[in-house]
């Protein structure tokens, strides 16, 4: 049996870091790598172009380290990266390992994405391939990651520290961890990372991320069955209004438009511009229809399908579906004075109110002898 299969992906501590496997220090790492098995993979749609004869190969590379950290190095030192390749770069202090994820001319693109300007001399630079030492001292550290996460969580519980400990990052070189946390105000951790820094001897730093950030780290399944978009695919956050909402006509319930970081859920704001657009052709939601027979209320909107439910105040339960031009001819008549004579000339469908109906014999004491 190969190796990738022995290691089971909830207990491998590199998938995190865009590894397939964890690295192996008696093979080669050439396949740890591949397209679509980590978070942050971008596809090099500039590598099978060639580049023009004489041109100088872009010196900068993009490499991945834990969860959705990405940074730019410059490689001078060994024009012969390529995505996949574990390297050592520079840190501060020491040294830090992590996976190539992109060469070559795309690398420049990326760069210009985020605003980093290629010929700055800040960028800091790729020491070399990783040696096997490096590799060994790199799992030694990532496997550490989450004993010191669990110790770290119960020392900041003793401290009585209004703060919770998401996620810890062993630096390549285990000399170095970066800890993650979230707070709702201001902590005074300065006595934690003393003892922090005595209990595993490595320089300590600490990282405030907000709540969307942590439920990014921790992933799990969202109320549709599918894995949370914030730890698979989705980066950037924006501000989730509770009028998306309202637009989309839901129902404004915190338990249900919540997702598991406590926050609006992101996937609200996906079809709010359609909702917007196609509500502009549509009469506000308290516009009142006057007919003989009486007033009529809307009680629900069929925003894509261009029809209002419109129900009388005298016998809400029956609703009628009317079209959103006929209900316009309504409000024009109306405004001129005139009332019509009854909705139902005007109705595409009728539906009448049930509270409750037993489909499936729930209330049926004889429905499991079946």
């Amino acid at each position: 049996m190969e190796e990738t299969e022995k290691i089971s992906p909830e207990k491998n501590h590199f998938v995190t870091r865009g590894c397939c496997h964890q690295p192996s220090l008696i093979h080669k790492n050439d396949k740890i790598f591949k397209h679509g098995c980590a978070k942050l993979d971008a596809f090099d749609w500039l590598g099978y172009v060639p580049m023009p004869e004489g041109h100088k190969p872009f010196d900068c590379i993009e490499v991945r380290f834990k969860n959705n950290r990405k940074e730019f190095f410059r490689s001078s030192c060994d024009p012969d990266l390529h995505a996949g390749d574990i390297v050592a770069v520079e840190a501060n202090p020491g040294h830090d390992i992590g996976i190539v994820s992109l060469t070559g001319e795309i690398v420049r693109l990326q760069m210009r994405k985020r605003n980093t300007d290629p010929g700055r001399d800040d960028i800091r630079k790729v020491y070399r391939k990783a040696r096997l030492s490096d590799i060994e001292k790199w799992i030694t550290a990532v496997e550490k990651e989450d004993n010191t996460m669990f110790r770290a969580r119960e020392i900041a519980a003793r401290l009585n520290l209004k703060m919770k400990i998401n996620d810890v990052e062993y630096q390549g070189d285990d000399t170095k961890a970066i800890f993650y946390y979230t707070a709702d105000e201001r902590v005074d951790f300065r006595e934690l990372i003393k003892i922090l820094a005595e209990e595993f001897k490595v320089r300590i730093e600490m990282r405030q991320i907000g709540a969307r950030q942590e439920a990014a780290r921790l992933g799990g399944i969202g109320t549709c069955g599918r894995e949370l978009c914030c730890s698979t695919w989705l980066n950037g956050f924006n501000t989730v209004s509770t009028n998306a909402a309202r637009i989309q006509q839901l129902s404004l319930n915190p338990q249900k438009l919540a997702g598991q970081c406590g926050k609006l859920k992101c996937c609200l704001n996906y079809e709010y511009s359609a909702y917007a657009e196609a509500l502009k052709h549509f009469p506000p939601d308290d516009t009142v229809l006057n007919t003989k027979k009486g007033d009529a209320i809307p009680q629900k909107t069929d925003v894509f399908g261009g029809v209002i439910w419109y129900a009388y105040k005298s016998d809400p339960n029956n609703m009628m579906a009317i079209p959103v031009d006929k209900v316009k001819e309504i409000i024009d008549l109306n405004r001129k004075g005139k009332a019509i004579d009854k909705l139902e000339d005007f109705a595409r469908k009728l539906e009448k109110k049930v509270d409750f109906e037993n489909v499936v014999g729930q209330e049926d004491l004889h429905r499991f002898d079946q």
